[in-house]
C-alpha cells in the first residue's frame, strides 16, 4: 500500500480510501437496484481485514445509515490506526431552500456531535460539508462554526464534497478547505482543470465516483437503450487495456491515481472480493503520459449529461 500527504493537511493517507456507504445502507446503482447492507458483524470484519492490508483511511457520513456506528465499533481502541472523514447532515430543506445561517451553525455543531458519538471518538481527521454547492460556499456563518470546531480540537482539517467543477473553483478562491472531495473518472473528467491549483494551494483531493457507480465495469454491456452512446463510448477505453491492466475497474482506478494531485481514491467496499481486487489494482504502476494524454481524448464528449441521478429519474438504471 502506498500512503501519501493529503494536500499540506499533515495527514498522511492510504492511496485507497474504504468507502462506508455500502456497509451502512442499501446502496446500488439504481434505487431498483440496491442491495441490503452487510452485516454488522461482517461489515466489522471487512474494516479489520482493510486496516490489515494497510488501508488507513476511512470516509462515511451521518447520512450513510448505520456507517458511523459500525466504523464506531470496529475502531474503538485502534482509533489512532485510522484516519476517519465524515460528512455532516444536508442543509436544504425539503423544497430546496436553506434554513438561516444561525440554524445551519447549530446543525452543523449538532451534527459532528452524533457522528462523535457514533464513531466513539472525540476527533474526527476530516469534516465535510457534505454537498457544498455554490451558495452554501459563500455563507460565512459556515466557516465561523468550522473555525470553533478546529479551534477545539474537535475537527483536526476542515473539508468539502463538491459535485461540479464551478463548487471547486470556488471553493479554491476561499482558501479555507483543505480537502476536497469530487467525482472524477475517464468519462468525466472536468475536475481535472483545477487539479494543478488545488496543489499549488496545498488541497488535498480524495476522488469518488471512480467507476461511476459500477458502469465502467461490465454493467456497462447492459445499459438501457437511451444510453446506448454511453455504453459505446465506455468500451472505447478498451484501446488503453494491457496485458496487466486487462479489465476495466483497473484501468478505470489506475487512471485516477495517475493523477499527482490526487491523494486518495474513494473505493465502496462491502465484500472481501472487492476489497482484494481494489488492492491488486493498486500496485503504483499506473498509466504513462501518453496513455493519459489518450484517455483524457477519449473523455466522454457531452460530460454534462453524465448525470446518475437524473438517469435513476428517467427510468434508465
Amino acid at each position: 500500500m502506498r500512503y501519501k500527504q493529503l494536500g499540506r493537511s499533515g495527514v498522511q493517507v492510504s492511496e485507497i480510501a474504504f468507502g462506508g456507504v455500502e456497509i451502512g445502507m442499501a446502496y446500488g446503482l439504481s434505487m431498483k437496484e440496491a442491495h441490503a447492507p452487510m452485516h454488522e458483524e461482517d461489515a466489522v470484519r471487512l474494516l479489520h481485514k482493510a486496516l490489515d492490508k494497510g488501508i488507513n483511511f476511512y470516509d462515511t457520513a451521518r447520512l450513510y445509515g448505520r456507517s458511523e456506528e459500525i466504523m464506531g465499533k470496529a475502531f474503538e481502541g485502534i482509533r489512532d490506526e485510522v484516519v476517519l472523514a465524515s460528512k455532516c447532515r444536508h442543509f436544504r430543506l425539503s423544497d430546496g431552500t436553506l434554513p438561516s445561517s444561525k440554524v445551519l451553525k447549530e446543525l452543523v455543531k449538532k451534527s459532528i456531535q452524533e457522528s462523535l458519538k457514533a464513531l466513539r471518538t472525540d476527533y474526527i481527521d476530516i469534516f465535510m460539508l457534505h454537498y457544498a454547492d455554490l451558495e452554501i460556499l459563500e455563507i460565512g456563518e459556515l466557516y465561523e462554526v468550522f473555525e470553533e470546531l478546529m479551534q477545539a480540537g474537535i475537527i483536526r482539517v476542515p473539508g468539502i464534497s463538491v459535485y461540479e467543477p464551478e463548487e471547486t473553483a470556488l471553493a479554491l478562491t476561499k482558501g479555507f478547505w483543505k480537502v476536497i472531495q469530487l467525482p472524477f473518472n475517464l468519462m468525466d473528467q472536468r475536475q481535472s482543470a483545477y487539479f494543478e491549483k488545488a496543489e499549488e494551494q496545498g488541497v488535498g483531493l480524495v476522488v469518488r465516483s471512480v467507476l461511476m457507480r459500477g458502469l465502467l465495469t461490465d454493467r456497462s454491456f447492459r445499459l438501457h437503450p437511451a444510453l446506448k452512446e454511453v455504453q459505446d463510448h465506455i468500451h472505447l477505453f478498451k484501446a488503453l487495456l494491457t496485458n496487466e491492466r486487462n479489465n476495466l475497474p483497473a484501468l478505470a482506478m489506475q487512471f485516477v491515481s495517475s493523477h499527482q494531485a490526487v491523494s486518495s481514491v474513494l473505493i465502496g467496499i462491502d465484500k472481501q472480493v472487492y476489497l482484494d481486487e481494489a488492492i491488486a489494482y493498486f500496485k503504483g504502476e499506473y498509466l504513462s503520459r501518453s496513455e493519459l494524454e489518450m484517455a483524457k481524448e477519449l473523455s466522454y464528449p457531452n460530460q454534462a449529461f453524465l448525470n446518475l441521478a437524473q438517469w435513476d429519474k428517467n427510468g434508465w438504471l
